[in-house]
């Protein structure tokens, strides 16, 4: 594993580590979830076991987790989707003329998501596992009347749900979160999706991931049992067994292209 750090477009670095060799067909640029870091579970799980695929992995930091030098202020959907355009650059970089390949956590499927639909990009494919696809209720439907008082006072509040640091959330966050909604956005043709859901996620339920399936014709695999870590045995061999395929099924593509989303 390469640590390394890189300028973000926000005017903050931005911390990665990653697993490229230089001579991949293809890499997996991993967005964690919310709260969570470059070095989740997850993420650890896919970087180990992908090189001996001949698959590279890139995973980093949004603003305000893990080793991001910036706090809350910075935390924007704005500022996170224009940090995976980064970590796709240096993708490119270090693997030249690789095929991206995108997996986002909850939150960072969001991203993820949204990415694809606004920004110019080189992937066609990505896995979504545990979709934050309906953000608005998740963020603003669990605000306690304190934390509504603080953000109508001053602006943020500092949200601590045992991570492994506070998060300062800011009316720009919230903002955001309204104004960018991927249903909305979704345009045919941005890539090809494939999603992976528990049925028993509370955080972001099953239902919302199943109307966002059926919107963008993303193929949608259902863990019985499954919570929103998808932490239950088996469940994260199930998300391994899925990306190995994506990627697998990506690096014997011939066919150049890249995405044409605006």
């Amino acid at each position: 594993m390469t640590r390394l750090t890189i300028p973000g477009p926000g005017g903050y670095p931005i911390p990665c580590v990653h697993t490229i060799r230089g001579d991949e067909r293809v890499v997996l640029i991993i967005c964690h979830g919310f709260g969570s870091s470059k070095e989740s579970p997850t993420a650890a799980m896919l970087s180990q076991a992908l090189p001996a695929l001949g698959v590279g992995t890139l995973a980093f930091d949004f603003p305000a987790h893990g080793d991001s030098p910036v706090d809350g202020d910075a935390l924007t959907l704005e500022n996170c989707v224009a940090d995976l355009a980064a970590a796709e650059a240096l993708a490119l970089t270090l693997a030249p003329g690789c095929r991206p390949v995108y997996f986002g956590s909850s939150y960072g499927a969001l991203v993820t998501l949204l990415y694809l639909s606004t920004c110019p990009h080189r992937g066609e494919a990505a896995l979504l596992r545990s979709a934050a696809v309906e953000p608005v209720p998740l963020f603003v439907g669990s605000r306690t009347p304190e934390q509504q008082r603080q953000l109508d006072s001053q602006g943020f509040y500092q949200f601590d749900f045992h991570y492994p640091r506070p998060l300062k959330l800011t009316r720009p966050f919230f903002r955001q979160l309204e104004e960018y909604d991927p249903f909305r956005l979704w345009k045919p043709g941005c890539a090809r999706l494939e999603m992976v859901h528990g049925d028993a996620d509370v955080v972001a339920p099953l239902a919302a991931a199943e109307l966002f399936a059926a919107h963008s014709g993303a193929r949608l695999t259902v863990i019985p049992g499954g919570d929103h870590r998808l932490s239950i045995p088996g469940a994260p061999e199930k998300v391994l067994e899925l990306t190995k395929a994506l990627v697998l099924d990506e690096k014997i593509q011939t066919r150049a292209g890249s995405g044409t989303c605006r």
